[in-house]
């Protein structure tokens, strides 16, 4: 189950369909305790049959972050989001979780609480940018 305040439009979160396949699907919407999407049955969900889906490698690929290259003395652990031509957000792989960083003083110092769910990524990278991944 997922928290009525810990997602927003635009987030990934997942569900299990008729057939007990775990279903992913974009927010469109939230009100009185349902989330909305047109490709849902009755287009809404009840909250508590809403699940967040978990942080993954994989996820960090397609949402467009790059895995660091040792080849250039990068970290490869650590991946990295362009999101304007001279910023970027790191997120390190912990293995469990995927922890933030900020690059200050030629070092990569961690922040903010360990990342478990693509959820707390979205959301992350939309309150620092202001923009969608």
């Amino acid at each position: 189950m997922i928290e009525a305040n810990d997602v927003r439009t635009g987030n990934l979160v997942w569900y299990y369909d008729l057939y007990m396949n775990e279903t992913v699907f974009e927010v469109e919407g939230l009100l009185d305790g349902f989330i909305y999407n047109s490709s849902l049955p009755k287009s809404k969900l009840p909250l508590a049959n809403v699940h967040p889906l978990t942080l993954d490698t994989h996820h960090l690929r397609s949402l467009a972050f790059v895995r660091g290259e040792k080849e250039h003395g990068e970290d490869e652990q650590v991946y990295s989001y362009r999101y304007n031509r001279k910023d970027n957000i790191y997120i390190r792989d912990e293995g469990y979780s995927f922890q933030p960083l900020a690059a200050a003083g030629g070092q990569m110092i961690p922040y903010g609480q360990p990342l478990v769910y693509v959820h707390q990524l979205q959301n992350l990278v939309y309150s620092l940018t202001g923009k969608e991944i």
